[in-house]
């Protein structure tokens, strides 16, 4: 597989959309009811604001991807990226193809993170809406970063970011009622936390710490 074709990572997601509304349909049983019989969740429910805010989570992490992949040539660290951006890709076309399956806005007036009893946090600063997530400074000064100090760098926002996904998505299977969203919020938290044990392990290696 060629480098370019490893990052075509946005037109997987487009087309997981679609797939999305299709995984939920399927998803909660061998003889499934009809889409038509299926109670979809309201606007203001843990299902819908998991789907709304891990969407948003999750593009950050595909852009802090594409931001190392230009960053260094380390083929540990380019193959973990692209692992990285194309799984969370590929959820948050499914996220988004609920809340279209839904009839569900994407976006809400509620502050982030609403939906865990969390809206009255403080605002996040300089784009970091959610927990774990970087600020626009601290992305700006990983693209200006090469070699060793983009790994590093990319390393240690990564595995910040897993751990406020894992926050969320463990929010989620103790909250939302959709099987098949549970089903993917359990998977998140034991593949992120994988990836977090790897990135340690990885900083480690390059005489570096979390």
């Amino acid at each position: 597989m060629t480098s370019a074709t490893r990052w075509l990572v946005p037109a997987a997601a487009a087309v997981l959309v679609a797939a999305g509304a299709v995984t939920y349909a399927v998803a909660d049983g061998d003889h499934p009811p009809a889409p038509a019989s299926v109670a979809a969740p309201g606007a203001d429910s843990a299902d819908a604001g998991f789907a709304r805010d891990m969407a948003v989570h999750h593009q950050q992490a595909v852009e802090m991807s594409y931001i190392v992949r230009d960053g260094t040539r380390d083929e540990d660290v380019r193959r973990l990226a692209y692992d990285i951006a194309q799984t969370q890709a590929n959820q948050r076309g499914m996220l988004l193809g609920w809340l279209d399956l839904w009839e569900l806005p994407k976006v809400s007036a509620d502050p982030p993170m609403t939906w865990m009893g969390m809206g009255d946090a403080p605002a996040g600063e300089d784009g970091a809406l959610m927990p774990g997530m970087a600020t626009n400074t601290q992305l700006e000064a990983l693209r200006g970063k090469r070699g060793r100090d983009a790994e590093v760098g990319y390393l240690r926002l990564m595995i910040a970011h897993h751990k406020g996904g894992v926050h969320m998505a463990e929010g989620c299977v103790k909250r939302c009622e959709v099987k098949a969203e549970r089903r993917l919020a359990r998977g998140m938290v034991e593949s992120q936390q994988s990836e977090i044990d790897l990135m340690t392990g990885m900083l480690k290696g390059r005489g570096a710490r979390p």
